[in-house]
């Protein structure tokens, strides 16, 4: 089974789940995590899935980024509980399987996904 972890108002998010319906006959699980919102435990886990730091998913040309956060130093577990508190600086769409998954900038990236799962 395939998670996406999707924004259905970003376009390249709702892109990438077309391409994984498309690409795939595995059930897939939508977690819109604008309304079921990470808890800092999944979203570290998540984070340890990917092998990435939580800077490594974060808009940086968000306004709330730039304005709040910029140039700030966290410690890791901080910057977790900053995502948690303002989930649209996630970026999107994370695609995970078993225990691997993908950011999917650009959204061609879920095909590295679905390569390795055929594999």
């Amino acid at each position: 089974m395939y998670t996406i972890y999707h924004n259905p108002r970003c376009k390249i998010s709702r892109q990438v789940l077309a391409d994984l319906k498309n690409a795939t006959q595995n059930e897939i699980q939508i977690v819109n995590y604008t309304k079921d919102k990470f808890s800092h435990k999944k979203l570290e886990d998540l984070l340890n899935l990917l092998n990435i730091e939580p800077l490594d998913i974060v808009r940086k040309k968000d306004p709330v980024f730039i304005s709040q956060f910029k140039n700030k130093k966290f410690s890791k577990e901080e910057w977790i509980q900053i995502l948690v508190e303002n989930h649209k600086l996630i970026e999107r769409p994370i695609v995970t399987r078993g225990y691997q998954g993908v950011v999917c900038r650009p959204a061609e990236r879920v095909f590295e996904l679905i390569s390795k799962q055929k594999k």
